[in-house]
């Protein structure tokens, strides 16, 4: 529900409510801004987690990260497709940060011939549910989608994950590589990291280096350090409830534009 801006009704409606009322708040994701929401509503909340807190991705899932420039991205997601979708059956899911981006994708590898098809927030319901159904019966074997597009999706036998772009958070990034290397099998992840990626690189190497992967020196120049950062909406909060606040809507992903 905050996803989709409905904070200012959340809020009204605690605020309405009795002092000693009982809330249960549920989350996939648990990122920094969630958690201070979570602290100004909530008093001794007890924390329940299904799996580990910690973000870790999954050792099933080969992780390849390369540096590119941005302007090169084209022609590298191109050989790439032509190394790991050279059959043109087995299932690829081609992730993308923006709408726009998403459409641009789509007509530039048709034009290079691959048979593909793209979803993002701006395709209706019907033509959202067409591709994804096209895409698991392996009618179309690529699919290129926004983050909040593919939110939720669970398509068996993914062997390959592209990031042609890389997420606005690093818990995305798992979630994009965790579509692949499922149900016991083996994947790869294939990532473009490029230098206005530069603020999450020192996330990125933690994680490959937790998931025993290789970390390239071209990232490692970026820097490794991870900033602890204030979120600019939630830097500070109390427990006094505000009903009058001003609502903000949380970002989770960037199917925004």
């Amino acid at each position: 529900m905050l996803d989709e801006g409905f904070e200012k009704d959340i809020r009204a409606i605690i605020g309405s409510t009795h002092p000693e009322r009982q809330i249960a708040m549920f989350s996939a994701t648990w990122p920094q801004s969630i958690q201070k929401l979570a602290h100004e509503f909530l008093n001794d909340p007890v924390k329940v987690t299904i799996g580990s807190d910690e973000l870790a991705a999954s050792h099933n899932v080969t992780q390849i990260v390369e540096v590119v420039e941005d302007r090169a991205r084209d022609a590298r997601a191109h050989g790439l497709l032509q190394k790991y979708h050279s059959s043109r059956k087995n299932r690829v899911l081609l992730f993308v940060l923006y709408k726009k981006e998403a459409d641009r994708v789509e007509r530039m590898l048709h034009q290079r011939g691959w048979n593909c098809i793209a979803i993002h927030g701006d395709r209706t319901q019907q033509q959202r549910s067409e591709a994804i159904e096209q895409f698991k019966s392996g009618e179309v074997p690529l699919l290129i989608a926004t983050d909040v597009a593919a939110r939720g999706l669970d398509i068996p036998d993914v062997e390959y994950v592209l990031n042609y772009s890389f997420p606005l958070t690093i818990e995305d990034y798992v979630h994009r590589i965790g579509r692949t290397g499922r149900g016991g099998k083996k994947g790869i992840a294939h990532t473009f990291f490029t230098a206005n990626d530069k603020p999450r690189a020192g996330e990125l190497v933690n994680l490959l280096r937790e998931s025993n992967q290789e970390v390239p020196n071209d990232l490692t120049k970026f820097g490794t350090h991870v900033k602890k950062k204030e979120h600019k909406l939630y830097g500070a909060f109390a427990k006094n409830i505000d009903v009058n606040k001003k609502a903000t809507k949380i970002t989770f992903d960037s199917d925004d534009e």
